[in-house]
């Protein structure tokens, strides 16, 4: 038995879907020797090559073929200012003034995203959230301070992230409203708590 080391490169194209697989491997060749009509003794491998072949493809072409089932949904894009959103309350323990609409998803599944709007000159209580959040600033200047960690001041165009259950306070400078877009992994939910620092 021989064993080669080799490095295979292969390209499967489908339905516009270029995968390039780079497959280190050590490639074992059992040798069998056998003569064609003319005579010629050829070494055995090539049938190990197209086994390791359809192998590799049995195994990457159903996620290939997977990958191109399209959404039903829709492609959108929004900006807070957009007049089909639909702007709804926040939980109680939030001073009136702030608004939440939801851009994709239900709430109340995994995967929801939404707008988070306060006027400006506005304190958000302390809270957390059960599900980690990812945060883009849209509008204003939003100071978040996390628990055990300094204060960050988010600016337009500034990501944040917040880890599930950390409690958090902010406050929306005065100027303009800030508006947050915030991606929840988890059923979006608030849940208030002390303020230690009061």
């Amino acid at each position: 038995m021989e064993v080669k080391k080799e490095k295979t490169i292969m390209r499967v194209a489908k339905n516009n879907v270029d995968v390039k697989m780079e497959i280190p491997s050590a490639v074992i060749r059992q040798k069998t020797d056998f003569g064609d009509a003319s005579g010629h003794v050829h070494q055995g491998g090539v049938m190990a090559n197209r086994i390791a072949t359809l192998l590799v493809l049995s195994v990457f072409l159903p996620s290939v073929a997977g990958a191109q089932a399209a959404s039903k949904k829709p492609a959108l894009a929004n900006t807070f200012k957009d007049a089909q959103l639909k702007w709804g309350p926040c939980p109680a323990f939030i001073p009136k003034g702030c608004e939440i609409a939801v851009l994709n998803g239900d709430p109340a599944k995994d995967n929801a995203d939404v707008f988070f709007k306060v006027p400006a000159n506005f304190t958000i209580p302390r809270h957390w959230h059960t599900s980690a959040q990812r945060m883009v600033l849209v509008s204003g200047q939003l100071r978040v301070t996390y628990d055990g960690q300094e204060p960050v001041t988010l600016k337009p165009g500034m990501y944040a992230y917040g880890p599930a259950k950390l409690s958090h306070k902010a406050y929306c400078a005065k100027g303009d409203p800030c508006v947050l877009f915030i991606a929840f992994e988890s059923p979006i939910d608030a849940v208030p708590t002390e303020d230690k620092s009061k």
